[in-house]
């Protein structure tokens, strides 16, 4: 059986926490910028450090898992 739970948010998180896409934090004139299309480095070092908070609650501590045959 493989487990396909930390693939999928993973994914999910990714899409979602892509910078510019739905939100950047911080923003090129402000602090949050909504759906702008345009990322910074700083807003990607941030963005990577909230995936990794995030997946790390979702796989460890939360335990999502999807079993498939």
């Amino acid at each position: 059986m493989a487990d396909w739970g930390p693939v999928v948010v993973a994914v999910i998180l990714f899409v979602l926490l892509s910078p510019g896409m739905l939100f950047q934090l911080p923003g090129n004139d402000r602090s949050v910028e909504f759906s702008n299309w345009a990322t910074s480095g700083r807003s990607v070092l941030v963005h990577s450090i909230i995936f990794f908070g995030l997946m790390a609650l979702f796989t460890v501590v939360i335990g999502v898992h999807i079993y498939t045959d």
